[in-house]
C-alpha cells in the first residue's frame, strides 16, 4: 500500500511539474522581476519570448518607454539608445482571451498587427483598450502573455522614475536607463 501512494505521489509530482507555466527571473538595475508565461494560451508569443530569453538577447536592454498609470516597455534598445536587431516578427496572439490587467505581459507592436518582436510591455494598471475585441486592425489588440508573479514593487517603481521624451518614446524615457541586467528561463516546479 505505501508503494502504491508513493507512485501515485510521484506521479501527481510529476504532472504538476510538467502543468507548470514557464517562469523568467528577469534582474533589472531597480529590482528582480519573476514572469509566469502562458504558453497554453500564446505558444508562439512564449515560444518567441523564451528564445530571446535564452539567446541572452534582453540582457542590457532597457525599459526606454515609461507611461506612469499606463504601461512600461523594453526589450529593443541596449543603454546607448541603440535598437537591437531582431528575428522576423511574429504572428498576433491576442485573440486568446487573456485581459491587458495590471502586471499582465503583452508584446509591443506598429500599427501592423502582426509586427511584434522582442519589444514587450507590462501593464501598470487594467488596458481595455488593448484587449482584443474583433479581427479588425483596429480591434486586434496587443497580445497578452505572461504576468508578473513576483516583484510588481519594481515594476511600479520604474514610473516614479524622472523621464524625457525621446523620438522612439515621446511618453517618456527614463533620464537614468532601468537596465535589464539578466533575463533566464527558471527550471520547472517539482
Amino acid at each position: 500500500m505505501k508503494q502504491l501512494v508513493a507512485a501515485i505521489a510521484f506521479a501527481l509530482t510529476s504532472a504538476m511539474a510538467w502543468a507548470a507555466h514557464p517562469t523568467v527571473e528577469m534582474k533589472t538595475s531597480l529590482g528582480t522581476i519573476v514572469i509566469e508565461l502562458y504558453e497554453d494560451k500564446a505558444p508562439k508569443t512564449v515560444e518567441n519570448f523564451v528564445q530571446y530569453v535564452q539567446e541572452g538577447f534582453f540582457n542590457g536592454t532597457v525599459f526606454h518607454r515609461v507611461v506612469p498609470g499606463f504601461v512600461v516597455q523594453g526589450g529593443g534598445f541596449d543603454k546607448s539608445d541603440n535598437q537591437k536587431p531582431t528575428r522576423a516578427p511574429i504572428t498576433n496572439e491576442a485573440a486568446n482571451g487573456l485581459k491587458n490587467a495590471r502586471g499582465t505581459l503583452s508584446m509591443a507592436r506598429t500599427m501592423d498587427p502582426n509586427s511584434a518582436t522582442s519589444q514587450f510591455f507590462i501593464n501598470v494598471v487594467d488596458n481595455a483598450m488593448l484587449d482584443f475585441r474583433d479581427p479588425s486592425p483596429r480591434g486586434i489588440g496587443y497580445a497578452v502573455f505572461g504576468k508578473v508573479v513576483s516583484g510588481m514593487e519594481v515594476v511600479d517603481k520604474m514610473t516614479t522614475i524622472e523621464r524625457r521624451p525621446k523620438p522612439y518614446a515621446p511618453d517618456g524615457s527614463p533620464v537614468t536607463p532601468i537596465v535589464i541586467e539578466s533575463a533566464k528561463l527558471l527550471p520547472a516546479a517539482k
